[in-house]
């Protein structure tokens, strides 16, 4: 677990744990569309009553008080103008606290802070007409739709808990139009409602840090719209904050998804861009490396859902692993050449010198073995040029008194135990003492 909280190294910083983070352009409906669906879904019926119950008309159940309560409320539906129609609705519940039509003008309110963008007015409202419609649609919806906004960065369990049930409760009715709309304009709508209390689910299960229900809901509005890179963003934050390695991969690739679809639904161009920055860096550091890369865009561009068993990247840790284990078998294989590197970083490190004189230096070392770079001279040598680590870079000079008899081809494999005489750290050369009787051809073991 250590690897992985490396690896999710910067993640709260862009995401703030899914509350805070880069600028988000969403497929989430609109505050326009917004208003447009208000118009379905709670003017309509307000107007269609108002109509029905006007002075001229039969009202058994309801009446306006005067004339004067007629003409305000007229005023205020043909009023365009979202300022002048709440001060016009203030005016109508000052001058008639009491009235037939309170259900309807608590409506009016509700969609008036709609359009007005005041969230916590607008939630205030909604709460009053549940109070006494617990079912109201209109009520719901804008509960579920203000979670968020009023959530802010520090959200209280009891914006949580109101979102939470108004999301549900939506849920729970998804296949029954809300009263006074068809199934046709039920149809054109309920996708988008839908996806949304999905999303509002997600995220509120995310602030509570149940990681699996959050991906689940998540899951579920990718299901409906595949294509809505908020969701793919908030996806990738619910299984990265989890801080489990083996889901990093999928959390990668829901970034890389948000970060590159610009299609309908996709994040505004600078979202993209602080994304795609974080994800090239959180990829690198659970990689270990930039190598994959493309192949991680490429996947999360063909698939939508990024499945995790499609999603194939391998954690830093892993590779090291991995490596360290190959090369503890080359080194059982080669103990020859383990020596010989580990002698090399010892004489090229900072202490380089004194290591030799103190440590090597007319001391004998166990066998080391290499092959043939060059001789002096050609036939009955003296000095022989050898490659240990590479088998063709010169690394060792062996000498001695005697010359040899005959000859040695280059490319010859030679072990020698032999006394250092002196080094030179760049080039890197150590200079050998080996008796005649201490040079060998072949593998030394």
């Amino acid at each position: 677990m250590a690897a992985g909280k490396a690896q999710l190294a910067g993640l709260k910083q862009i995401t703030g744990n899914g509350r805070r983070g880069v600028s988000l352009q969403t497929s989430r409906l609109s505050l326009a569309a917004v208003v447009a669906m208000t118009g379905v879904l709670c003017l309509g019926p307000v107007r269609m009553m108002a109509q029905a119950q006007a002075p001229t008309t039969a009202a058994p159940q309801k009446n306006w008080k005067d004339r004067a309560e007629y003409d305000l409320y007229d005023a205020i539906q043909k009023d365009t103008n979202a300022k002048t129609k709440l001060e016009k609705l203030q005016q109508w519940e000052k001058q008639y606290p009491t009235t037939d039509y309170a259900d309807e003008r608590q409506l009016m309110f509700l969609t008036t802070y709609v359009a007005l963008q005041q969230p916590q007015q607008a939630v205030a409202t909604a709460k009053q007409i549940l109070a006494k419609d617990p079912k109201n649609f209109s009520a719901l919806y804008y509960i579920m739709f203000y979670t968020r906004a009023l959530a802010g960065s520090d959200p209280t369990p009891e914006v949580l808990d109101q979102g939470d049930k108004a999301a549900k409760a939506i849920l729970e009715n998804i296949n029954t139009p809300p009263p006074n709309v068809t199934e046709d304009q039920w149809k054109t709508a309920r996708t988008d409602v839908e996806n949304l209390a999905h999303t509002t689910l997600g995220w509120i299960e995310l602030q509570r840090k149940n990681w699996e229900a959050s991906e689940a809901e998540f899951q579920k509005s990718i299901g409906i719209n595949p294509n809505n890179s908020e969701v793919d963003y908030l996806m990738g934050t619910a299984l990265a904050t989890e801080k489990k390695v083996e889901k990093m991969p999928q959390a990668l690739c829901f970034f890389a998804r948000a970060a590159t679809y610009d299609g309908q639904g996709a994040l505004n161009p600078d979202g993209r861009k602080q994304v795609l920055a974080y994800v090239q860096k959180a990829y690198k550091t659970y990689h270990g490396g930039d190598d994959g890369f493309d192949t991680l865009i490429a996947a999360a561009k063909a698939s939508p859902t990024c499945p995790a068993d499609a999603v194939h990247i391998e954690d830093a840790a892993t590779i090291a692993d991995r490596k360290a284990k190959e090369q503890a078998a080359i080194d059982a294989a080669n103990p020859e050449l383990t020596m010989w590197k580990n002698l090399k970083a010892a004489l090229t490190g900072p202490d380089g010198a004194k290591y030799f004189e103190t440590s090597m230096k007319g001391t004998a070392v166990p066998t080391l073995k290499g092959k043939v770079v060059s001789m002096t001279p050609a036939l009955k040598p003296k000095t022989i040029v050898m490659a240990l680590e590479d088998g063709t870079t010169p690394d060792a000079t062996l000498k001695f008194e005697t010359p040899l008899a005959g000859k040695v081809d280059v490319g010859t494999e030679l072990s020698f135990e032999g006394v250092p005489q002196s080094y030179t750290a760049s080039p890197f050369m150590v200079v050998f003492a080996v008796e005649k009787d201490k040079l060998h051809r072949g593998t030394a073991h």
